[in-house]
């Protein structure tokens, strides 16, 4: 197969993201810009580079990354500290990434290969043996797995040839036609819905919802067997009202053939935006577990009225 897909990580052993244990393929680029999104790295549908001061030398022992960079993007902090700084405007992505060959300690990485399906595939099924146990298998997520379609339609393919179960993480947010296409050959679809109220929506995630909560709809009615799990991350001070989980319940009632599972707010991934030269939006916030409870309670008894 001749496409090649923005793979930002395949990570192993995950008992998240559909039933047994998954190998997750992680796809770079999302048209939504979740506030709350644990993977920052994803967002951008282009390679960037990203700097983990942890891992850095310093500058009064190490300065080989501002030797190696062509372009003078790797400079000095203009704070004083003793490490570097990526001035972003000047980076050109230059194909071999003389940054981060540059770099001794690994301090310089890149978000994103692009792969063949055949190159992920092979790496998915050096994990067979867990598959076998628990039934498990390979998960497409993202970013948004919608935003790469010939690649994703591509793999799910291959994968579905070499008997390989497969999932689907998805925003919903992308062409129908892609999201029946790839329907077609999956065992499980994880269907994110943040929220009913469309500028709720758009404030926390830049978007409208409407093309989401639609394709759910169609897909639902399109494919009644198919396992669904719609997935709500609860997050404070944006969904976490008893108005949100009520409506969001009456919405389900009309979908019978769906399942739910409310997701408690985390901030496992902030680091990483300070990786990106960029502030967590939501630094300092913190989700009651009761609030979870209450959230779940609510959505359920609503959409069993």
């Amino acid at each position: 197969m001749g496409t090649k897909g923005l793979v930002f990580n395949v990570q192993g052993y995950s008992v998240h993201d559909g039933p047994g244990i998954r190998t997750i393929v992680f796809l770079k680029g999302c048209p939504l810009g979740c506030q709350w999104c644990s993977n920052p790295e994803s967002q951008n549908p282009n390679e960037e580079v990203g700097f983990n001061p942890a891992r850095c030398l310093g500058l009064a022992k190490c300065q080989m990354c501002l030797k190696g960079c062509p372009y003078g993007a790797i400079v000095a902090d203009d704070k004083g500290a003793d490490y570097p700084t990526i001035k972003r405007s000047l980076c050109q992505k230059c194909p071999d990434y003389a940054c981060r060959k540059a770099c001794p300690a690994g301090a310089l990485v890149v978000y994103g290969d692009f792969l063949e399906p055949l190159e992920v595939i092979k790496r998915v099924e050096k994990d067979e043996v867990f598959f076998q146990r628990g039934g498990g298998g390979l998960t497409v997520s993202g970013g948004e797995p919608l935003n790469q379609p010939d690649f994703l339609l591509d793999l799910l393919s291959l994968a579905h040839k070499r008997r390989l179960k497969t999932a689907l993480e998805t925003s919903g947010f992308g062409s129908y036609e892609v999201l029946k296409a790839a329907a077609r050959v999956v065992e499980n679809i994880l269907y994110d819905v943040k929220v009913i109220s469309r500028a709720k929506h758009l404030a926390g995630t830049g978007q409208d919802n409407e093309l989401i909560l639609d394709n759910l709809k169609r897909l639902t009615a399109d494919f009644p067997k198919l396992s669904i799990l719609v997935r709500t991350p609860v997050v404070p001070g944006f969904n976490d009202t008893s108005k949100d989980a009520q409506e969001l319940g009456q919405f389900l009632r009309a979908l019978p053939n769906v399942t739910f599972e409310a997701l408690p707010y985390h901030r496992f991934g902030e680091g990483k935006y300070g990786f990106l030269g960029r502030t967590y939006p939501l630094a300092g916030l913190t989700l009651d577990p009761k609030a979870l409870e209450d959230f779940n309670r609510l959505t359920l008894a609503a959409r069993n009225l």
